[in-house]
């Protein structure tokens, strides 16, 4: 598959040490990359300002902040028309128990990553809150047991 974006290896090597590492010097990520500092710091300022990099943000340790209970939802929807979608996905973004939202394909329309601090918590959410939501049809739930793997969201392996 093409990619949408013209990037060299130094690119490449950009955006893999600051998805491990957001908030390393300028100076200290032009070391580890291989170039300068002000080359890296127009590189950078061009990936964000193509949208390549969205943003920054700290990764929080959830249990060490009470949040102990991560679970996944299942949604389907009564009716499936654009604006209703949309309803839906817009709902979403007003639940502080949901972090992070997908429009998927298959048996179910949503796919809900939660975080609360207690099982009463995330149950009286999906209780009277996610099933109770206009044109809900269908909440599976998975709890998760522990988390095995935390990385990027980006696989950027080899490429540089």
């Amino acid at each position: 598959m093409p990619l949408k974006a013209d990037l060299d290896a130094i690119d490449w090597k950009i955006l893999r040490e600051l998805q491990d590492e957001g908030r390393m010097t300028n100076v200290e990520l032009s070391r580890r990359v291989g170039i300068s500092a002000p080359p890296c710091l127009r590189r950078v300022k061009r990936l964000e300002d193509s949208g390549i990099i969205r943003g920054y943000r700290a990764l929080l340790n959830s249990p060490a902040l009470g949040l102990d209970v991560v679970a996944f939802c299942l949604v389907g929807l009564h009716h499936h028309a654009e604006v209703e979608l949309k309803a839906f996905a817009d709902r979403t973004r007003l639940w502080p128990i949901v972090r992070q939202a997908w429009m998927v394909s298959g048996d179910s329309d949503f796919l809900l990553h939660c975080v609360a601090s207690d099982l009463a918590t995330f149950q009286a959410f999906v209780i009277e809150d996610l099933t109770s939501t206009p044109n809900v049809d269908t909440v599976r739930t998975a709890l998760t047991i522990r988390q095995v793997k935390d990385e990027g969201v980006v696989a950027i392996g080899d490429r540089a």
